[in-house]
Protein backbone atom coordinates (compact mmCIF):
# COMPACT_ATOMS: atom_id res chain seq x y z
CA UNK A 1 0.00 0.00 0.00
CA UNK A 2 2.97 2.32 0.52
CA UNK A 3 3.92 1.63 -3.09
CA UNK A 4 0.36 2.43 -4.25
CA UNK A 5 0.56 5.69 -2.34
CA UNK A 6 3.92 6.52 -3.90
CA UNK A 7 2.65 5.65 -7.39
CA UNK A 8 -0.26 8.05 -6.88
CA UNK A 9 2.16 10.71 -5.66
CA UNK A 10 4.21 10.23 -8.82
CA UNK A 11 1.08 10.62 -10.97
CA UNK A 12 0.07 13.77 -9.09
CA UNK A 13 3.52 15.26 -9.64
CA UNK A 14 3.36 14.44 -13.36
CA UNK A 15 -0.04 16.15 -13.72
CA UNK A 16 0.67 19.13 -11.51
CA UNK A 17 2.48 21.50 -13.88
CA UNK A 18 -0.31 21.34 -16.46
CA UNK A 19 -2.95 21.63 -13.73
CA UNK A 20 -1.28 24.76 -12.32
CA UNK A 21 -1.19 26.30 -15.80
CA UNK A 22 -4.94 25.66 -16.16
CA UNK A 23 -6.27 26.46 -12.68
CA UNK A 24 -3.57 28.24 -10.69
CA UNK A 25 -1.38 26.90 -7.91
CA UNK A 26 -3.71 27.70 -5.02
CA UNK A 27 -6.70 25.92 -6.56
CA UNK A 28 -4.56 22.89 -7.40
CA UNK A 29 -3.26 22.77 -3.83
CA UNK A 30 -6.83 22.91 -2.47
CA UNK A 31 -7.96 20.12 -4.83
CA UNK A 32 -5.03 17.99 -3.72
CA UNK A 33 -5.75 18.56 -0.04
CA UNK A 34 -9.42 17.57 -0.35
CA UNK A 35 -8.45 14.49 -2.37
CA UNK A 36 -6.33 13.45 0.61
CA UNK A 37 -9.25 13.98 2.99
CA UNK A 38 -11.50 11.85 0.76
CA UNK A 39 -8.84 9.14 0.70
CA UNK A 40 -8.79 9.09 4.51
CA UNK A 41 -12.58 8.68 4.56
CA UNK A 42 -12.29 5.76 2.14
CA UNK A 43 -9.62 4.13 4.30
CA UNK A 44 -11.99 4.37 7.27
CA UNK A 45 -14.90 2.63 5.49
CA UNK A 46 -13.17 0.20 3.11
CA UNK A 47 -11.74 -3.16 4.09
CA UNK A 48 -10.91 -4.90 0.78
CA UNK A 49 -7.24 -4.93 -0.22
CA UNK A 50 -7.88 -3.50 -3.72
CA UNK A 51 -10.13 -0.75 -2.39
CA UNK A 52 -7.56 0.25 0.24
CA UNK A 53 -4.86 0.41 -2.41
CA UNK A 54 -7.07 2.66 -4.55
CA UNK A 55 -7.64 4.92 -1.53
CA UNK A 56 -3.92 5.08 -0.84
CA UNK A 57 -3.30 5.85 -4.51
CA UNK A 58 -5.82 8.72 -4.33
CA UNK A 59 -4.03 10.05 -1.25
CA UNK A 60 -0.80 9.97 -3.23
CA UNK A 61 -2.29 11.88 -6.18
CA UNK A 62 -3.68 14.50 -3.81
CA UNK A 63 -0.41 14.73 -1.94
CA UNK A 64 1.58 15.18 -5.16
CA UNK A 65 -0.74 17.96 -6.37
CA UNK A 66 -0.77 19.72 -2.99
CA UNK A 67 2.97 19.43 -2.40
CA UNK A 68 4.12 20.68 -5.81
CA UNK A 69 1.53 23.46 -6.01
CA UNK A 70 2.23 24.47 -2.42
CA UNK A 71 5.96 24.47 -3.14
CA UNK A 72 5.40 26.83 -6.09
CA UNK A 73 3.36 29.17 -3.88
CA UNK A 74 6.01 29.04 -1.17
CA UNK A 75 8.70 29.87 -3.74
CA UNK A 76 6.74 32.94 -4.86
CA UNK A 77 6.27 34.07 -1.25
CA UNK A 78 10.02 33.65 -0.66
CA UNK A 79 10.72 35.58 -3.88
CA UNK A 80 8.66 38.52 -2.63
CA UNK A 81 10.43 38.41 0.76
CA UNK A 82 14.08 37.76 -0.17
CA UNK A 83 15.48 38.65 3.24
CA UNK A 84 13.68 35.72 4.87
CA UNK A 85 13.12 33.59 1.77
CA UNK A 86 14.83 30.45 3.08
CA UNK A 87 12.87 30.67 6.34
CA UNK A 88 9.52 30.94 4.53
CA UNK A 89 10.35 27.98 2.31
CA UNK A 90 11.40 26.00 5.36
CA UNK A 91 8.12 26.83 7.11
CA UNK A 92 6.10 25.37 4.25
CA UNK A 93 8.12 22.16 4.12
CA UNK A 94 8.02 21.86 7.92
CA UNK A 95 4.21 21.78 7.77
CA UNK A 96 4.08 18.00 7.23
CA UNK A 97 6.06 17.72 10.45
CA UNK A 98 2.96 18.91 12.31
CA UNK A 99 0.95 16.18 10.58
CA UNK A 100 3.52 13.55 11.53
CA UNK A 101 3.52 14.82 15.11
CA UNK A 102 -0.29 14.69 15.40
CA UNK A 103 -0.62 11.29 13.70
CA UNK A 104 2.30 9.93 15.71
CA UNK A 105 0.47 10.72 18.92
CA UNK A 106 -3.04 9.83 17.74
CA UNK A 107 -2.72 6.47 15.99
CA UNK A 108 -0.73 4.45 18.59
CA UNK A 109 -2.89 5.85 21.38
CA UNK A 110 -6.14 4.94 19.57
CA UNK A 111 -4.87 1.42 18.88
CA UNK A 112 -3.74 1.01 22.48
CA UNK A 113 -7.02 2.35 23.86
CA UNK A 114 -9.45 0.47 21.61
CA UNK A 115 -7.39 -2.60 20.73
CA UNK A 116 -5.52 -3.92 17.70
CA UNK A 117 -8.68 -4.13 15.56
CA UNK A 118 -9.55 -0.46 15.98
CA UNK A 119 -7.85 0.73 12.81
CA UNK A 120 -11.16 2.20 11.53
CA UNK A 121 -11.29 4.50 14.56
CA UNK A 122 -7.69 5.56 13.89
CA UNK A 123 -8.56 6.48 10.28
CA UNK A 124 -11.60 8.43 11.50
CA UNK A 125 -9.40 10.33 13.96
CA UNK A 126 -6.93 11.18 11.19
CA UNK A 127 -9.81 12.29 8.96
CA UNK A 128 -11.08 14.63 11.68
CA UNK A 129 -7.62 16.16 12.16
CA UNK A 130 -7.22 16.63 8.40
CA UNK A 131 -10.65 18.25 8.10
CA UNK A 132 -9.66 20.88 10.66
CA UNK A 133 -6.43 21.64 8.79
CA UNK A 134 -8.23 21.73 5.42
CA UNK A 135 -10.81 24.22 6.67
CA UNK A 136 -7.98 26.42 7.98
CA UNK A 137 -6.41 26.30 4.52
CA UNK A 138 -9.65 27.51 2.94
CA UNK A 139 -9.62 30.57 5.20
CA UNK A 140 -6.64 32.03 3.36
CA UNK A 141 -5.70 32.81 -0.23
CA UNK A 142 -2.10 33.09 -1.34
CA UNK A 143 -1.42 35.64 -4.06
CA UNK A 144 0.46 33.93 -6.86
CA UNK A 145 2.38 35.10 -9.85
CA UNK A 146 0.46 34.94 -13.11
CA UNK A 147 3.52 34.76 -15.33
CA UNK A 148 2.92 32.11 -18.00
CA UNK A 149 5.60 29.58 -18.70
CA UNK A 150 6.75 31.10 -21.97
CA UNK A 151 10.33 29.91 -21.93
CA UNK A 152 11.68 33.51 -22.05
CA UNK A 153 13.70 33.19 -18.86
CA UNK A 154 17.44 32.96 -18.56
CA UNK A 155 17.44 29.20 -19.00
CA UNK A 156 15.64 27.40 -21.82
CA UNK A 157 12.95 24.95 -20.78
CA UNK A 158 14.44 21.80 -22.32
CA UNK A 159 18.05 21.89 -21.06
CA UNK A 160 17.38 22.51 -17.37
CA UNK A 161 16.48 18.87 -16.72
CA UNK A 162 19.93 17.80 -17.88
CA UNK A 163 21.55 20.61 -15.90
CA UNK A 164 19.83 19.31 -12.75
CA UNK A 165 20.73 15.69 -13.49
CA UNK A 166 22.84 15.14 -10.36
CA UNK A 167 20.16 16.72 -8.18
CA UNK A 168 17.42 14.66 -9.84
CA UNK A 169 19.40 11.45 -9.31
CA UNK A 170 20.13 12.38 -5.72
CA UNK A 171 16.50 13.22 -5.06
CA UNK A 172 15.37 9.86 -6.46
CA UNK A 173 17.80 8.07 -4.14
CA UNK A 174 16.71 10.25 -1.24
CA UNK A 175 13.05 9.39 -1.90
CA UNK A 176 13.86 5.68 -1.86
CA UNK A 177 16.10 5.91 1.21
CA UNK A 178 13.95 8.09 3.42
CA UNK A 179 10.72 6.14 2.78
CA UNK A 180 12.48 2.90 3.67
CA UNK A 181 13.38 4.34 7.09
CA UNK A 182 9.85 5.65 7.61
CA UNK A 183 8.38 2.30 6.54
CA UNK A 184 10.46 0.03 8.75
CA UNK A 185 11.28 2.04 11.88
CA UNK A 186 8.01 1.51 13.75
CA UNK A 187 8.42 -2.25 13.20
CA UNK A 188 12.03 -1.87 14.40
CA UNK A 189 10.90 -0.02 17.53
CA UNK A 190 8.12 -2.55 18.21
CA UNK A 191 10.43 -5.54 17.72
CA UNK A 192 12.89 -3.93 20.10
CA UNK A 193 10.26 -3.95 22.84
CA UNK A 194 8.88 -0.43 22.42
CA UNK A 195 5.26 -0.25 23.49
CA UNK A 196 2.53 2.05 22.18
CA UNK A 197 3.76 4.94 24.30
CA UNK A 198 7.30 4.81 22.96
CA UNK A 199 6.09 4.26 19.40
CA UNK A 200 3.98 7.41 19.74
CA UNK A 201 6.91 9.31 21.26
CA UNK A 202 9.25 8.16 18.48
CA UNK A 203 6.92 9.22 15.67
CA UNK A 204 6.04 12.48 17.43
CA UNK A 205 9.77 13.22 17.85
CA UNK A 206 10.25 12.99 14.07
CA UNK A 207 7.38 15.41 13.53
CA UNK A 208 8.42 17.83 16.26
CA UNK A 209 11.99 17.90 14.98
CA UNK A 210 10.71 18.55 11.44
CA UNK A 211 8.81 21.58 12.75
CA UNK A 212 12.11 23.06 14.02
CA UNK A 213 13.85 22.70 10.65
CA UNK A 214 13.03 26.23 9.35
CA UNK A 215 15.14 27.71 12.13
CA UNK A 216 17.74 24.95 12.39
CA UNK A 217 18.39 24.74 8.65
CA UNK A 218 17.71 28.30 7.42
CA UNK A 219 21.40 29.28 7.38
CA UNK A 220 22.72 26.45 5.17
CA UNK A 221 19.71 26.85 2.88
CA UNK A 222 20.51 30.53 2.46
CA UNK A 223 24.31 30.45 2.32
CA UNK A 224 25.34 27.23 0.59
CA UNK A 225 25.45 27.21 -3.21
CA UNK A 226 25.32 24.48 -5.86
CA UNK A 227 23.94 21.18 -4.47
CA UNK A 228 25.84 21.57 -1.21
CA UNK A 229 22.83 22.34 1.03
CA UNK A 230 21.07 19.27 -0.39
CA UNK A 231 24.16 17.12 0.18
CA UNK A 232 24.66 18.37 3.75
CA UNK A 233 21.05 17.83 4.78
CA UNK A 234 20.83 14.39 3.15
CA UNK A 235 24.06 13.46 4.93
CA UNK A 236 22.55 14.47 8.28
CA UNK A 237 19.42 12.46 7.42
CA UNK A 238 21.60 9.43 6.64
CA UNK A 239 23.39 9.73 10.00
CA UNK A 240 20.03 9.82 11.77
CA UNK A 241 18.88 6.74 9.86
CA UNK A 242 22.11 4.87 10.66
CA UNK A 243 22.00 5.32 14.44
CA UNK A 244 19.60 2.39 15.16
CA UNK A 245 22.10 0.07 13.44
CA UNK A 246 24.67 1.03 16.09
CA UNK A 247 22.42 0.51 19.11
CA UNK A 248 18.85 -0.44 19.93
CA UNK A 249 18.79 1.58 23.15
CA UNK A 250 15.75 3.81 23.50
CA UNK A 251 17.85 6.95 23.82
CA UNK A 252 19.64 6.13 20.56
CA UNK A 253 16.35 5.46 18.77
CA UNK A 254 14.96 8.75 20.06
CA UNK A 255 18.11 10.60 18.95
CA UNK A 256 17.75 8.97 15.53
CA UNK A 257 14.18 10.30 15.27
CA UNK A 258 15.23 13.83 16.22
CA UNK A 259 18.20 14.01 13.81
CA UNK A 260 16.27 12.41 10.96
CA UNK A 261 13.21 14.60 11.54
CA UNK A 262 15.18 17.85 11.73
CA UNK A 263 16.83 17.25 8.36
CA UNK A 264 14.60 15.26 6.03
CA UNK A 265 11.98 17.90 5.16
CA UNK A 266 14.71 20.53 4.94
CA UNK A 267 16.14 18.38 2.12
CA UNK A 268 12.91 19.01 0.20
CA UNK A 269 13.21 22.74 0.90
CA UNK A 270 16.79 22.72 -0.41
CA UNK A 271 15.62 21.54 -3.83
CA UNK A 272 13.15 24.43 -4.07
CA UNK A 273 15.86 26.87 -2.99
CA UNK A 274 18.07 25.48 -5.77
CA UNK A 275 15.28 25.96 -8.33
CA UNK A 276 14.63 29.53 -7.15
CA UNK A 277 18.32 30.36 -7.41
CA UNK A 278 18.86 28.94 -10.87
CA UNK A 279 15.62 29.44 -12.80
CA UNK A 280 13.25 32.34 -13.51
CA UNK A 281 9.79 32.20 -11.88
CA UNK A 282 8.16 31.09 -15.16
CA UNK A 283 9.96 27.73 -14.89
CA UNK A 284 9.55 27.02 -11.18
CA UNK A 285 6.46 24.82 -11.54
CA UNK A 286 8.10 22.63 -14.21
CA UNK A 287 11.35 22.29 -12.29
CA UNK A 288 9.71 21.55 -8.93
CA UNK A 289 7.41 19.10 -10.72
CA UNK A 290 10.38 17.32 -12.34
CA UNK A 291 12.13 17.01 -8.99
CA UNK A 292 8.94 15.74 -7.36
CA UNK A 293 8.58 13.11 -10.10
CA UNK A 294 12.10 11.87 -9.29
CA UNK A 295 11.30 11.89 -5.59
CA UNK A 296 8.00 10.07 -6.21
CA UNK A 297 9.72 7.41 -8.30
CA UNK A 298 12.14 6.82 -5.43
CA UNK A 299 9.26 6.59 -2.95
CA UNK A 300 7.56 4.03 -5.16
CA UNK A 301 10.65 1.84 -5.59
CA UNK A 302 12.02 2.17 -2.05
CA UNK A 303 9.49 0.07 -0.07
CA UNK A 304 9.53 -2.72 -2.69
CA UNK A 305 13.32 -2.89 -2.94
CA UNK A 306 13.96 -2.70 0.79
CA UNK A 307 11.11 -5.14 1.47
CA UNK A 308 12.74 -7.67 -0.86
CA UNK A 309 16.10 -7.14 0.86
CA UNK A 310 14.48 -7.56 4.28
CA UNK A 311 12.75 -10.77 3.20
CA UNK A 312 16.01 -12.11 1.74
CA UNK A 313 18.10 -11.31 4.81
CA UNK A 314 15.43 -12.39 7.25
CA UNK A 315 15.64 -9.26 9.42
CA UNK A 316 14.79 -5.56 9.44
CA UNK A 317 18.47 -4.60 9.56
CA UNK A 318 18.86 -5.42 5.85
CA UNK A 319 16.18 -2.93 4.87
CA UNK A 320 17.59 -0.25 7.16
CA UNK A 321 21.10 -0.75 5.77
CA UNK A 322 19.67 -0.30 2.27
CA UNK A 323 18.01 2.93 3.41
CA UNK A 324 21.25 4.31 4.85
CA UNK A 325 23.31 3.40 1.78
CA UNK A 326 20.82 5.02 -0.59
CA UNK A 327 20.84 8.19 1.52
CA UNK A 328 24.64 8.40 1.48
CA UNK A 329 24.60 7.81 -2.30
CA UNK A 330 22.11 10.70 -2.61
CA UNK A 331 24.45 12.88 -0.55
CA UNK A 332 27.37 12.14 -2.91
CA UNK A 333 25.20 12.87 -5.94
CA UNK A 334 24.28 16.27 -4.51
CA UNK A 335 27.96 17.19 -4.15
CA UNK A 336 28.37 16.97 -7.94
CA UNK A 337 25.46 19.33 -8.68
CA UNK A 338 26.50 22.84 -9.75
CA UNK A 339 24.53 26.04 -10.13
CA UNK A 340 23.82 26.90 -13.75
CA UNK A 341 22.15 30.33 -13.62
CA UNK A 342 23.80 32.68 -16.08
CA UNK A 343 23.93 35.54 -13.58
CA UNK A 344 25.34 33.45 -10.78
CA UNK A 345 26.64 36.42 -8.80
CA UNK A 346 23.18 37.94 -8.46
CA UNK A 347 20.99 34.86 -8.70
CA UNK A 348 22.61 32.97 -5.86
CA UNK A 349 21.86 35.70 -3.33
CA UNK A 350 18.66 35.01 -1.41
Amino acid sequence: MNTSNAAGYLLGALLCTRAIAMAGAFRVMVIGVWACVLALVLCAVMQQFVALNIARGLAGVGGGLAFVAGGVLAAHIAHRNPEHGALYLGLFYAGPGLGIFLSGITVPMVLALFGAGSWRIAWVALTALSLVMSVLLMCGKVAEASTPETGKGRVDRQPFGLKMLWLLAGYLLFGAGYIAYMTFMIAWVRDGGGGAGFQAAFWAAIGAAAMTSPWVCARPLKQLQHGHAFALLVGVTAIGAALPLASGANIVLFLSAVIFGAAFFAVVASTTVFVRRNLPPAHWASAIGALTVAFGAGQMLGPVATGMITDHTGGLAGGLWASVLMLFAACISGLFQRDFAEDASGATRD
